[in-house]
């Protein structure tokens, strides 16, 4: 089992870093909010393999809280440039 999480760790730290570079290289405002939303993504993805990991519940709570936080800014920003338009 520890094995397969470092693993999965590994890959989500690529990932992360992959986003961190869109997000700073981005070419428009929505390839970069696309690129935090799959950042936050990732974090969500850590946060539940590290929960399996070391077996600890607590970590399911920052988990929940961490996807709705998420979910909450990604409509916040989808209606912001809803309103501002596509540019």
């Amino acid at each position: 089992m520890t094995i397969v999480t470092t693993i999965c760790l590994a890959g989500l730290a690529l990932a992360g870093a992959l986003c961190l570079l869109r997000l700073v290289r981005g070419d428009s405002l929505a390839d970069r909010i696309v690129a935090l939303e799959a950042l936050l993504l990732v974090s969500v993805s850590g946060i539940a393999v590290n929960a399996v990991r070391t077996g600890a519940t607590a970590f399911l709570d920052a988990l929940v809280v961490t996807a709705l936080i998420g979910f909450i800014s990604q409509v916040t920003v989808a209606r912001f440039i809803e309103k501002r338009g596509a540019r």
